[in-house]
C-alpha cells in the first residue's frame, strides 16, 4: 500500500505495508508510480519518500512466490526500473528518510532519490546469495562507485550489513541521524527546499546526473555548468534572487 500526502508545495509518498516490512508488489509499484505521477501533477516543489512501521523497505515482496514460474528479468525491467527513472526525472528535489532494512528494490527507491537521510541504525547490504539470486535495482553500480570492486564483492560474497552510519561514512548516502530525529530532519530539509529556486535544483540535478552517467571531465562539465547558468539568468527565481542580494532581503523563490 502506498499513501501520497500532500501539504501545500511539499509531498510525502508514504511506503506503508509494515506488516511486510513494506516489501513491494507489482501493485505497489503501480501505486508507486501513480503518487509521483500525482504529486508532479499537483505541482509540489520536493518530495519525501518514507515507510512506515520498523523498516524503510525489504525489497522485492517474494512470499509465495515460485521460481519456476517467475520472470526476474520482467519484473525488473519492466516493473521496477521505469519506476525508479520516473522517480529519477521528478519535477522538483527528491528526499528520502530510510530507517530500519533497505535492501534489493527498496535500496533502489533510495538510488532513484537526490537526496538520502538515513538513520545511523539503518541497515544496508546484499543478503541475496542466501536466495542463490544477486543484487539488483542499481546497487552494484552505488557499490562499486562509492565502496570499490574489493568492498562491493565483499559484501556480495558474505551477505554482511552494515549499518547508516558506516554507509554515510563511507560515502553512499547523504547524512545519518538518530534514528528518532530522522524523519523531523528530512521534513524541515524537504519543506526548505519547497521554498527554494526549484530549477535552479534541477539545473544541478541534471550536471550530478551527466558527470556520474556520462563521465563527464572537469571541462566538459565546466561546459555544462556554463550553458546551465546562461538558461538560468532568464528564469523568474534567478532574478528575484539576485534582487533580494540587492534590496538586503530574504528572497522569495516560486520555483520558476
Amino acid at each position: 500500500m502506498i499513501d501520497l500526502i500532500v501539504d501545500g508545495s511539499t509531498a510525502e509518498v508514504v511506503l506503508n505495508n509494515p506488516r511486510a516490512l513494506n516489501s513491494l508488489t507489482e501493485a505497489d509499484l503501480q501505486e508507486l508510480s501513480q503518487a509521483y505521477t500525482e504529486a508532479a501533477q499537483r505541482n509540489v516543489r520536493s518530495l519525501l519518500l518514507r515507510g512506515e512501521g520498523k523498516a524503510f523497505s525489504a525489497g522485492r515482496n517474494i512470499r509465495g512466490l515460485n521460481p519456476a514460474d517467475d520472470d526476474a528479468t520482467d519484473y525488473l525491467a519492466n516493473k521496477v526500473t521505469p519506476v525508479l527513472k520516473q522517480m529519477s526525472t521528478f519535477p522538483a528535489p527528491t528526499f528520502t528518510a530510510v530507517h530500519g532494512v533497505c535492501l534489493g528494490v527498496g535500496l533502489g527507491l533510495v538510488i532513484a532519490s537526490d537526496i538520502a537521510y538515513v538513520a545511523e541504525d539503518a541497515t544496508f547490504g546484499s543478503p541475496f546469495a542466501n536466495l542463490g539470486a544477486t543484487l539488483d535495482s542499481g546497487g552494484h553500480a552505488l557499490f562499486v562507485e562509492r565502496l570499490g570492486a574489493h568492498r562491493a564483492m565483499d559484501l556480495i560474497v558474505t551477505g554482511d550489513m552494515i549499518s547508516g552510519r558506516e554507509a554515510v561514512d563511507a560515502g553512499l548516502f547523504s547524512r545519518a541521524l538518530p534514528a528518532d530525529e530522522l524523519l523531523d530532519f528530512a521534513r524541515e530539509k524537504a519543506a526548505r527546499a519547497a521554498e527554494g529556486a526549484t530549477l535552479a535544483f534541477l539545473a544541478s540535478r541534471t550536471l550530478v546526473h551527466d558527470i556520474r552517467d556520462q563521465r563527464l571531465g572537469l571541462w566538459e562539465s565546466v561546459d555544462e555548468e556554463n550553458l546551465a547558468q546562461g538558461r538560468l539568468c532568464s528564469s523568474a527565481d534567478y532574478a528575484e534572487g539576485f534582487a533580494a542580494f540587492n534590496d538586503k532581503r530574504r528572497p522569495t523563490f516560486h520555483g520558476r
